[in-house]
């Protein structure tokens, strides 16, 4: 067994340790708002979540083919070398996943992960390793656009929907819309998993592409697909309840029929994504829906602290995830070959286990995920931990 392949097999393990988290800190945008106004039950919703995102990374593979070759330059670098930035910039992508996970923040994991991949390749090879074009076509743009679009078409969807039916007893509609938030939180989960956990699989077929297994044009492998689709799987199940609880409490207060109409609206733009291998946030979308959502029903309440805190880690979520990658390669470049790269393996564990033990200290999970974020003075309404919201409440 050679140096390389032990590298090539630490890459594996963590690009999917990677997904697992993606799983996790997504999970919110599929079932917040079903979890909220009580359409799903929160470990049904997990559950259900969990099978379909199973099912949904077998649908497609474009947004793996924007990974793998739209953003790193192949033609820059290669064996190794490449091996090595793909390491450090899922590193970059898992810190800052967990960091705002701990803070109950729904940033974006596809921007954490392409900002830890820019970051590692403009280290290792200057502007000439990144692929700007791509970058900018296929992230930036779209990452402006998603949260907006959403949110109008959510606001319209919302509106729509209160105007049609508001001769109905409210007893009778909220029951109608809770059953129809089961089909669309699914559709939600079933789209998730086509988009994200293709993200994984770019990145895994970026480091086979540097090892030398397969060249740029080799079909996606069956084993890439199957265990980034169990590990996001995997990670949705557990349910990600810190940035749930915020997404279903904490920016606005969701009724069914606002549930349903943010859900169709979310299902419908990363669906469209995928299919034009666009890698988009559905963080972004979600969350925007979610916005939209109470901007179309009168008299609904936005709490806008909480939506600006969600836009300033939007923002830095790039640049942050990207320093923290060049970062990892320049540790692991400095002490060179295995061991480097075991080095920054053993960092990313330390600090993914004091993030765990941390969060612990105010646990959320499905027994409180749904208290009230009501009774909080403004000053504590800006500390997202949902635990502290739970106990002012």
């Amino acid at each position: 067994m050679t140096a390389e392949f032990v590298v090539l097999l630490v890459v594996v393990v963590t690009a999917l340790a990677f997904d697992f988290t993606n799983g996790f800190h997504d999970t919110g945008n599929a079932m917040a708002t079903s979890i909220a106004t009580g359409a799903l039950k929160p470990k049904t919703a997990v559950g259900l979540s969990a099978v379909l995102n199973l099912v949904g990374a077998f649908l497609s593979v474009e947004v793996a083919a924007t990974v793998a070759k739209g953003v790193v330059n192949l033609d820059s670098t290669g064996g190794s070398s490449l091996l090595v930035i793909v390491f450090a910039g899922l590193v970059g992508g898992i810190l800052w996943n967990l960091a705002t996970w701990l803070f109950g923040l729904p940033s974006s994991s596809s921007h954490a992960l392409f900002g830890g991949l820019i970051g590692a390749a403009l280290a290792a090879l200057g502007t000439s390793g990144v692929v700007w074009d791509g970058v900018l076509g296929k992230v930036i743009i779209p990452a402006l656009l998603a949260p907006v679009v959403a949110a109008l078409v959510a606001m319209v969807g919302t509106w729509s929907v209160h105007r049609l039916t508001h001769d109905i007893p409210e007893e009778t509609r909220g029951k109608g819309f809770r059953i129809g938030q089961i089909g669309t939180a699914s559709l939600v989960s079933l789209a998730h998993g086509t988009n994200d956990a293709q993200k994984t699989m770019g990145v895994i077929f970026l480091a086979l592409v540097a090892y030398g297994t397969i060249t740029p044009d080799t079909e996606m492998p069956f084993w890439v697909k199957f265990t980034c689709a169990v590990a996001i799987a995997l990670g949705t199940y557990l349910g990600g309840w810190r940035i749930i609880r915020t997404l279903g409490k904490g920016l606005v207060e969701i009724t069914p029929p606002q549930g349903m109409a943010a859900e169709s609206s979310s299902a419908a733009i990363i669906l469209t994504s995928s299919h034009f291998g666009l890698p988009l946030s559905t963080t972004h979308v979600a969350t925007g829906s979610i916005l939209g959502t109470g901007l179309g029903t009168k008299g609904a309440e936005v709490r806008w602290g909480i939506a600006g805190r969600m836009a300033v880690a939007w923002l830095i979520t790039l640049p942050c995830a990207g320093v923290v990658g060049a970062v990892c390669w320049l540790i692991a470049h400095l002490i060179g070959g295995l061991a480097g790269v075991l080095v920054v393996f053993a960092i990313l564990c330390a600090l993914a286990g004091v993030m765990y033990l941390r969060s612990r200290l105010q646990p959320v999970d499905a027994s409180n995920v749904n208290a009230s974020w009501e009774g909080v003075s403004e000053a504590e309404a800006q500390n997202t931990d949902p635990v502290v919201q739970e106990g002012r409440a």
